[in-house]
């Protein structure tokens, strides 16, 4: 069974109008992004039908403006019953994710701005959030999935959106997660040092920080496509991925 570790960048980010909080003690909620297609969105819940994880029956709206009540979302991934779909044949964005595998995992990052006594500050990056380790995948989706297909993968945004339009039958792939799924109660940051200390870009080499941009803006240039970025089964990666999942645990034991 394959173990390695690809890296999805999911969430509000700097060119929507919401963002998703991160609170002083690492805690952090997590803003999906708007439906893209209103037409598509009729079954999709609302931010205003989102629970907050630290604030059970609290809306996310809790943070962010009141015209963002009634906007649909793609929510995805979701984290209760842990789906994560996209377009591996379409979108060139998350065409590495054709080769995952049963056992693989899926590891999300998002753009979290510090909310600190009530209101959000300018100062963001990104987190890792938590993480889907498959179990069962549901590829190049072109017909409505029905009996043990929908109740594996039923909740994911994907296909609640085909319940309303046959057309967003597109090719898509749905993955589905094990017991061992986790939504992190903190926070996991990504920052320069600890990027240069466990990834590497597509050709193998460190990332470039270019001085003309910030750290932020670096790191999701790298992350903006979805791609394996550590497989512990070849050597050279196998202790940085050790050196990761440490990382993750000193700020989740539980993890």
């Amino acid at each position: 069974m394959s173990n390695r570790i690809f890296l999805i960048n999911v969430g509000v980010n700097a060119s929507h109008s919401a963002q998703s909080p991160i609170f002083p003690d690492g805690r952090f909620e997590f803003l999906p992004i708007p439906e893209e297609r209103e037409w598509w969105s009729p079954p999709l819940p609302t931010y205003a039908k989102l629970d907050c994880f630290n604030q059970p029956g609290e809306p996310l709206t809790r943070y962010t403006t009141d015209r963002h009540r009634g906007i649909h979302v793609h929510n995805d991934p979701e984290f209760e019953t842990f789906t994560y779909g996209d377009n591996c044949a379409e979108s060139p964005r998350a065409a590495a994710l054709a080769q995952v595998e049963q056992g693989d995992y899926l590891l999300f990052l998002a753009r979290l701005v510090d909310h600190v006594n009530g209101k959000f500050t300018k100062n963001a990056g990104f987190y890792f959030i938590g993480y889907i380790r498959v179990e069962n995948i549901l590829r190049n989706v072109r017909a409505f999935p029905f009996g043990s297909d929908f109740t594996i993968f039923g909740a994911n945004a994907h296909i609640r959106r085909a319940i309303y339009h046959k057309k967003t039958l597109n090719g898509f792939c749905v993955f589905k997660g094990d017991a061992s799924s986790r939504r992190f109660e903190y926070a996991v940051p990504l920052d320069k040092v600890t990027a240069n200390r466990l990834f590497r870009d597509a050709r193998g080499q460190p990332w470039r920080w270019d001085t003309r941009r910030s750290d932020l803006q670096t790191i999701g240039s790298y992350t903006r496509s979805c791609r394996c970025v550590l497989d512990p089964n070849n050597a050279d990666e196998s202790e940085r991925s050790l050196m990761l999942w440490e990382h993750i645990r000193a700020n989740n034991p539980k993890a």
